[in-house]
């Protein structure tokens, strides 16, 4: 078993939204997208290509008795009082300029999104974009939390920061990797796993 395989720690995850990612055609080819993370993680939730040449169209991606979401930092506050069950998000995943782009294909599907996000994001596994910028999985993430889905949030969150610190640590950058785990709930919640992982194995 690879060192840094995380499959042990995998956990599917349930929630009442629809949840749906938008990928550009380059980032399927991107080890560190988070968007296949939430493909994995969340089994209902869909992979739908974004290729400029034939972008897929409004019926192919809005789902009947859900409202269309779509999270944009140039969208409107969070509307109050939305039961989940009625809502479809849909993630736009890519570089800061593929989901400029894609938004402007989506953007009159449904409602534009603003989430409050406050928080450093923990997406070291990239180089930061902006100080506003945040993972594809960190916005689902403030959008759990905004829709006080807080048990779900913090199992998503354990889930993200799991394929991280792996992600670190497979790349050999044990300094950087060991400052994330600090700062991590990892350390509480999966001891054993985290032990498991940094257990020397011969190279084989």
């Amino acid at each position: 078993m690879p060192r840094w395989c995380v499959c042990a720690g995998h956990e599917s995850i349930e929630l009442p939204l629809q949840v749906d990612v938008l990928m550009h055609k380059r980032e399927q080819l991107r080890p560190t997208s988070t968007g296949k993370l939430i493909n994995r993680i969340i089994p209902a939730s869909r992979n739908i290509l974004f290729e400029a040449e034939s972008p897929p169209t409004h019926g192919a991606v809005t789902l009947p008795r859900r409202e269309l979401w779509i999270l944009h930092p140039n969208g409107m506050e969070l509307p109050a009082d939305v039961a989940p069950a009625n809502i479809q998000v849909v993630l736009l995943d890519g570089t800061w300029r593929e989901a400029s782009r894609m938004s402007q294909t989506v953007a009159t599907w449904g409602r534009l999104v603003r989430l409050p996000m406050t928080a450093p994001s923990r997406y070291w596994l990239r180089k930061k974009q902006g100080e506003e910028s945040y993972s594809t999985i960190e916005a689902l993430l403030f959008l759990l939390a905004a829709l006080g889905l807080t048990k779900e949030e913090e199992r998503l969150r354990l889930q993200f920061e799991l394929h991280v610190y792996a992600g670190l640590r497979s790349r050999g950058i044990m300094s950087i990797a060991e400052e994330f785990l600090a700062t991590s709930p990892l350390t509480e919640a999966i001891p054993d796993l985290l032990a498991q992982m940094h257990e020397r194995r011969p190279v084989t």
